[in-house]
């Protein structure tokens, strides 16, 4: 599902982001073009989820928790992250944000998600799918936690991104802050289209569609009732 030169990348790839990455990474993610896509895939999952609980593997910074919060208060949300530098960086956006007492965000990976079965109505990931060293396990991790009926919502980059989808995204951020993203795609291990579609065969979803959603691609499972 990857090229060898990304399968390379994906070895020396860390899951989570360490110090100081974290501190650059908050930074570019309170531009525009992040706020926006967060704001996105806020109000994607909701079509999904507008109540119960969710968590979020990969949370970074934690503003999904903060837009999915603000849109839909009646959320129950929980952010996770294989960082702890980046789960100290979350845990004051959130403090910042007057929602230390109702989100919470904890240090874990999508390798072993420290929660019991069928605690969460549905759990998404957004651009942290590529850095997972072994994507089947953890994908049937996330099939554990999942609530029987819920849905994982996995969102990503790709490295093949179709030419309309990035006119579309260049008509509304600018063309610089487009091409800047797609050069991004060929320093990380992004799966491609057709590789991310085949992430759910051998898990215990079994199979998923895919859809973009602005430039994210993402990978919508299922949990059988």
């Amino acid at each position: 599902m990857l090229s060898p030169a990304r399968k390379l990348l994906k070895v020396f790839h860390p899951e989570g982001i360490p110090w100081p990455g974290t501190v650059f990474y908050n930074a570019v993610s309170k531009t525009s073009i992040f706020q926006r896509n967060y704001e996105l895939v806020a109000r994607d999952i909701l079509t999904y989820c507008s109540e119960g609980s969710i968590l979020d593997i990969g949370t970074g910074p934690g503003w999904l928790l903060v837009k999915l919060h603000h849109l839909s208060p009646r959320l129950r949300v929980t952010g996770l992250d294989a960082s702890r530098s980046m789960v100290a960086k979350a845990r004051k956006n959130m403090a910042n944000a007057g929602l230390s007492e109702v989100v919470e965000v904890k240090e874990g990976n999508a390798g072993n998600l420290p929660y019991a079965n069928d605690s969460f109505d549905t759990v998404v990931s957004t651009g942290s799918i590529h850095h997972w060293k072994n994507p089947t396990v953890g994908l049937n991790e996330v099939h554990r936690v999942l609530k029987h009926g819920g849905y994982a919502l996995m969102y990503d980059l790709v490295s093949d991104t179709p030419e309309s989808v990035l006119r579309e995204a260049a008509r509304e951020f600018g063309k610089l802050k487009i091409v800047l993203l797609w050069l991004h795609a060929f320093e990380e291990p992004f799966y491609s289209c057709k590789g991310f579609e085949l992430l759910a065969r051998p898990t215990l979803f079994k199979e998923g569609r895919t859809r973009f959603v602005g430039v994210m691609y993402c990978l919508i499972l299922k949990k059988a009732r």
